[in-house]
């Protein structure tokens, strides 16, 4: 596989990580990997199961190798098994072992928790929009990151701002 920086964007639902992704990759001149769930969810329904959450998973691990294949020198990936265990866990209350065997494996060079500081937005996928869950979610990623030894950042702001903060972020990590 190549080598090629690592970048995890993060955070609760609906807290603008796919705009940023495209940014991202957009400043940086390079592919992002989307969210493989919202690709599954649309083929298959929104109703899922604590086994689907398996295979979203492993399509999201396949997709971001294809993507690292694509990529130049850095990748930024929309979500990865952090957000797999989150949702597993805050759903279902289990995660599943391969999940959690990933989470070992895979290395990344850096991870960006989006904050909850956008408003809420629709979206026929999207399960939480009062502020409770989000501050919950927002919580539990913080603190799987603040336990880890990549370095991270906390991405807040509004549109372009959203954006500018989070290459300052990734240009201090990366240097």
């Amino acid at each position: 596989m190549k080598n090629v920086k690592k970048i995890v964007i993060l955070g609760p639902e609906s807290t603008g990580k796919s705009t940023l992704c495209a940014a991202l990759a957009k400043h940086y001149n390079t592919q992002w990997c989307p969210e493989y769930a919202r690709q599954y969810l649309s083929e298959n329904g929104t109703d899922y199961n604590f086994d689907n959450l398996l295979t979203i998973a492993k399509g999201q691990l396949a997709g971001e190798d294809a993507f690292v294949e694509k990529a130049k020198d850095m990748l930024i990936i929309d979500t990865d098994m952090y957000v797999m265990k989150v949702w597993c866990e805050y759903v279902f209350n289990n995660c599943h072992t391969f999940i959690l065997e990933k989470i070992n494996e895979r290395k990344y060079d850096a991870y960006l928790l989006c904050d909850i500081d956008l408003p809420w937005a629709p979206d026929e996928m999207r399960e939480y929009p009062n502020e409770g869950p989000r501050k919950e979610l927002f919580t539990i990623y913080k603190e799987l990151l603040v336990n880890q030894k990549t370095p991270w950042g906390i991405v807040s702001g509004i549109g372009e701002e959203r954006t500018q903060n989070a290459i300052e972020l990734l240009d201090q990590f990366l240097k």
